[in-house]
């Protein structure tokens, strides 16, 4: 019995020593800098800054296997598989596209450069300079997944209609935690607008 309870006590040590750093390294992680313009309420107007991404094309529009294989592309890059094995700072959050083949993207840290950018190793990696654009974003917890995602593109559109916003075909999901976060999971889709003056 005793070596039960060890056994559990153990796990519930780690369990928290995990969740403590995870919330302690999201504080360190550089984001996608923006704006609010004005706040609706099931949504917000943002403006967003011109940013340099990494990027991999997927095949596939399901999230799971897209999400999965997408980042550990992207993440095999910034930890080191490049012409120069250097790494590059993770930053926050994880975009993809919401089509029916996604693109996953990772921002780029501001310190670096097309330039000053190491080579990727594998090919499927892309650079992407996403201009500065206005959006409408929806947030909601939890984990993330197909069904969900559809949910709260659905709600977005029907809150944009009724206020009459003009937005393009051109939706988003952005992810800020690591799988291994259960606490405080931020998740959002968002939309490029047509009107962004409304």
């Amino acid at each position: 019995m005793k070596i039960i309870l060890g056994i559990l006590g153990l796990i519930v040590i780690t369990f928290v020593v995990i969740q403590v750093y995870a919330m302690k390294s999201q504080k360190g992680i550089e984001t996608y800098p923006y704006t609010v313009k004005q706040k609706y309420q099931d949504f917000e107007i943002r403006d967003y800054e011109a940013s340099l991404f990494t990027s991999v094309n997927l095949t596939t529009g399901n999230y799971k296997e897209s999400s999965s294989k997408g980042f550990s592309i992207l993440a095999g890059y910034i930890f080191g598989g490049n012409d120069k094995g250097e790494k590059i700072a993770m930053t926050s959050p994880v975009a993809m596209s919401l089509e029916d083949s996604m693109t996953m993207m990772f921002m780029v840290p501001k310190r670096k450069t097309m330039k000053t950018l190491p080579t990727p190793n594998d090919s499927q990696v892309q650079f992407v300079e996403a201009p500065p654009k206005t959006v409408a974003a929806l947030s909601f917890g939890g984990w993330a997944d197909d069904e969900k995602i559809d949910k709260y593109k659905t709600k977005l559109t029907q809150a944009l209609n009724k206020e009459g916003f003009k937005y393009s075909d051109r939706f988003y999901f952005l992810g800020y935690n690591a799988p291994y976060e259960i606490f405080n999971r931020k998740n959002e889709v968002i939309v490029e607008l047509n009107n962004p003056e409304l």
